[in-house]
């Protein structure tokens, strides 16, 4: 254990004091960020918990507009969630890759994980603009506030999730798979994971339910 030692100025009796200080050395406790990530989580999980419930609030809150039976396009959502579950797949072959020390192949597979986040992106924005287009936009009716709000946060996090992404492969590109990046891409692959069953129950509380009722 490494002895430190600080010397301050003279105190009033003209004497100066010598401090002493222990460093263990031990400043990164073994998995101590993915447990902090998981923390950051959980704490996420709140706040799709409140959107979700505003969600049940306001969601029949029509207001003489149009119902998500209405607006809703099942089958482009379907693709879209295909997108995004598939993207959790490849997502786990990059994850395999990393384990076996594969650069190149977890670089490749992480790739196609943010094309096909990109797509998702991409479908839920075009979703957006055809919705405010025909005059469906979060001001008509209570039940779209609640509805670009709750999908519009998560497709954020898809979008940070993207960034995310593409700035671990330039560190694996350039430093290659060391500890740290490793514990890195654990910790984006459960933030991806963690979208992934949001979206599920946005699937199925939103839409799905929405183009049943």
């Amino acid at each position: 254990m490494p002895d430190l030692t600080a010397t301050l100025a003279p105190g009033g009796a003209g004497e100066a004091q010598t401090l002493r200080f222990y460093d263990s050395g031990e400043h990164h406790p073994e998995n101590g960020t993915l447990l902090g990530f998981w923390i950051y989580l959980m704490s996420d999980s709140l706040v799709f918990a409140c959107l979700f419930a505003a969600y049940g609030v306001l969601g029949r809150n029509y207001a003489t507009g149009p119902t998500g039976a209405e607006i809703f396009d099942l089958r482009l959502v379907a693709v879209n969630t295909s997108l995004l579950l598939l993207s959790s797949i490849t997502y786990g072959f990059a994850v395999i890759a990393m384990t076996r020390k594969r650069a190149g192949a977890t670089l490749a597979w992480l790739a196609i994980t943010g094309v096909l986040g990109c797509a998702f992106v991409g479908i839920e924005l075009h979703e957006f603009a055809s919705l405010i287009r025909e005059g469906n936009g979060p001001q008509r009716s209570a039940f779209l506030s609640s509805f670009f709000t709750l999908v519009g946060t998560h497709g954020l996090h898809v979008t940070f999730g993207i960034i995310w992404l593409v700035t671990l492969m330039s560190q694996v590109a350039k430093l290659g798979l060391i500890a740290a990046n490793c514990r890195r891409l654990m910790c984006l692959s459960m933030f991806w994971h963690f979208l992934d069953v949001i979206w599920i129950g946005v699937f199925t509380f939103v839409y799905l339910m929405g183009t049943l009722q």
